[in-house]
This record gives structure tokens, C-alpha cells and sequence, in this order.
């Protein structure tokens, strides 16, 4: 009897041992399947990263480039005064650069929007300054307060036609999506067209 109870225990130590150790198992097949999914998830996510990285890049090539890193922003901008006096308008400065996929897409979108295109061409002159790594036109953003340091790119300086800074306008605001909103970014043009 006393045999048999030392098998039986024995019998039970080594199925207590099998199941602790089919458990440790389990644990660390568990523990490799939560390894591949982390590591397929990362890879998962890379891929998207690039995917996106090289659309990016697509739309970027594919957009107009307004700014003209060779441009005398100044010059350009007194000429503008003189313009704008004439004609009764107000300066819409686009603060950005061919860099910054963001100002591309406003500029294309005001341009292929007819009634944004309208409203620019009757209220504004408009004008691409350019902030870029080979032109930051220093002088002229510290004139209107380094507004690209705050808001950052693009951001609108508005100016009335006698060329006194008027508003400056955060393009997040008017940002929808991947692009623009419609009414939000009538709103803008109209509340800061000329009044008279």
C-alpha cells in the first residue's frame, strides 16, 4: 500500500510537473505569438509611413510653385502698396514656401476654386513670400512680427492697401481634412477684404 501511495504521489508530482511546465509552455508561445504581432504591427505600420511619405511627395511634385526663393520680397512688396492704392485692394501675403506641402495646397485650392479665385482677384492683390533655407527674408518677417515662428507655415499676413499690417491669419483654422474648407476659408477672404 505504501508503494502504491509513493507511485500515485510520484504519478502526481509528474503530472503536476507536465502541467506547469505545458503551462510555462503555453506562456511562452503566447509570449513569442504577442512578439510576431507587435513585430508584423511595426512592420504594418512603417509600410503605411512610407505609403504615405511617397504620396506626399507625389502631390508635392505634382502641385504649382508659387514662391521664388530669388525674389526681392521688399521690392516686391512696395510694389504691391502702389498696386494696391490703385486699385482699392487689400495685400494678401501666403507666408510658406515650395517646401511646405501645406502652402502648395492652399495656393491650388484658391486657384482651382472659382468663387475663392473670384474673391481673391476682386479684394486682393496676393502675394507668395517666401521662407525657405535659401531665402528667410529676415527683414521683412521681423517688419511683420516673425508670424512663421508662431503659427507656422503657411501663415497669411494681411495688409490694408496703404501696406499697415491688418491681421495675421493661422492657417490650421482654416485646414479640413487633407486640404481646406470651403467656408472657412471664404470667411477669411471676406471679413478681411477692403471696406470701401
Amino acid at each position: 500500500m505504501k508503494r502504491s501511495i509513493k507511485i500515485v504521489g510520484t504519478l502526481g508530482l509528474l503530472l503536476a510537473g507536465n502541467v506547469v511546465f505545458a503551462q510555462k509552455e503555453k506562456t511562452v508561445v503566447a509570449d513569442d505569438n504577442k512578439s510576431q504581432e507587435k513585430s508584423l504591427l511595426v512592420q504594418t505600420k512603417e509600410q503605411d509611413l512610407e505609403a504615405k511619405k511617397k504620396a506626399a511627395a507625389e502631390e508635392k511634385a505634382s502641385l504649382p510653385k508659387p514662391y521664388n526663393a530669388k525674389a526681392n520680397a521688399e521690392k516686391d512688396i512696395q510694389a504691391l502698396i502702389v498696386k494696391a492704392k490703385k486699385e482699392k485692394k487689400n495685400i494678401m501675403i501666403q507666408a510658406g514656401g515650395n517646401w511646405c506641402i501645406w502652402c502648395l495646397r492652399f495656393n491650388q485650392y484658391v486657384q482651382t476654386t472659382p468663387e475663392l479665385k473670384q474673391l481673391v482677384d476682386e479684394n486682393y492683390v496676393y502675394y507668395h513670400l517666401n521662407w525657405s533655407p535659401d531665402n528667410k527674408n529676415e527683414k521683412v518677417f521681423a517688419q511683420y512680427g516673425n508670424p512663421g515662428d508662431t503659427f507656422g507655415y503657411p501663415v497669411f499676413i494681411v495688409l490694408d492697401h496703404n501696406g499697415k499690417q491688418i491681421h495675421i491669419q493661422d492657417s490650421a483654422v482654416l485646414e479640413e481634412n487633407k486640404g481646406y474648407s470651403l467656408e472657412k476659408v471664404k470667411t477669411f477672404f471676406n471679413t478681411w477684404k477692403p471696406t470701401s
